[in-house]
C-alpha cells in the first residue's frame, strides 16, 4: 500500500514567512528554505512546469497571465533609494489598467440590487476611462423565490414578495452583449459561482458581498483571535 502524501497546504508556511520573511517559492532556486512535505509545488512538479509553459504561447490565457503580471508591477510606486514596497493603485485602477492593456472595451457588470449605487459609480468611472459598461442586476426577471422550491419561512421577509437572484440570466445577457470582461459587484456566495461558471468572458470581482463588515470579509480574518473567535468554536449552521 503506497504511502499517502500530505495534503497540499501553503497556509502552513505562514509561520515561516512571519519568521524569515521568505519561503521556498519566494526564493532564488537553490536558495532559501527547503520545500516542506506539504508543498503543492513539490508534490506536483510536472503540473507546475507544464502550466507555466502555457504562458509562453500567444493565446488569450498567455496574454492575460503576462498582462496581469504587468499590472502587478504597475500598481506599486518605486521610491528611489528604497527597497520598500509602496502600493499606489486601488482594485478599480488595477482593473482598468488590465482592461486597457488587454485591449478590452466592453465591460459587463453583474451587480447585486443592494449595490446599484456602487455599480453606478463604477460605470461612471469606466465610461470616463474610455470603456463601455453594460450592467445587469441580480433580480432581473423578478421571479418569485417560491418558484425555486423555497418555503415561505426561508425568505428574508416571510409573507412578502421576494424575487430570486438569477445569476444565469446575468451571465447569458452579458454573453449576448459580447462583453470583453465581466465584473462582479456584490453577488451572493453561490450566485457568484454560477455567474463565473456560465460567463463567456473572463470574470473578476470588484466587491465581495459581506453584509456585516461593509463588504470587507478580510475583517473577519483580522479579528479572528477576539471578536470573531466564535468561528472557531461555534458551528455556523
Amino acid at each position: 500500500m503506497s504511502e499517502q502524501k500530505p495534503v497540499p497546504s501553503c497556509t502552513k508556511c505562514s509561520p515561516l514567512w512571519q519568521k524569515l520573511g521568505t519561503t521556498n517559492c519566494w526564493s532564488e532556486p537553490g536558495e532559501g528554505p527547503d520545500q516542506p512535505a506539504h508543498c503543492p509545488a513539490a508534490q506536483n512538479p510536472v503540473v507546475v512546469k507544464e502550466t507555466f509553459a502555457q504562458y509562453a504561447g500567444e493565446d488569450e490565457d498567455a496574454k492575460l497571465a503576462r498582462v496581469a503580471a504587468q499590472v502587478e508591477g504597475l500598481c506599486y510606486q518605486p521610491v528611489p533609494g528604497s527597497d520598500a514596497v509602496n502600493a499606489r493603485w486601488t482594485r478599480v485602477e488595477d482593473t482598468i489598467a488590465l482592461a486597457k492593456l488587454m485591449g478590452y472595451r466592453k465591460v459587463g457588470i453583474a451587480t447585486c440590487i443592494g449595490l446599484l449605487e456602487e455599480s453606478s459609480r463604477l460605470a461612471d468611472i469606466l465610461t470616463a476611462q474610455g470603456l463601455e459598461p453594460v450592467s445587469v442586476c441580480c433580480k432581473a426577471g423578478s421571479l418569485d423565490k417560491l418558484e425555486l422550491g423555497l418555503k415561505e419561512t426561508e425568505k428574508v421577509r416571510p409573507g412578502t414578495f421576494e424575487p430570486a437572484c438569477n445569476p444565469l440570466a446575468q451571465a447569458e445577457i452579458l454573453n449576448l452583449q459580447q462583453t470583453d470582461m465581466n465584473l462582479i459587484v456584490g453577488l451572493c456566495v453561490g450566485h457568484d459561482m454560477l455567474f463565473a461558471k456560465h460567463s463567456t468572458a473572463p470574470v473578476s470581482t470588484i466587491i465581495v458581498k459581506d453584509r456585516v463588515t461593509g463588504h470587507n470579509p478580510a475583517a473577519v480574518l483580522y479579528g479572528q483571535n477576539f471578536y470573531y473567535k466564535r468561528l472557531q468554536k461555534q458551528p455556523v449552521i
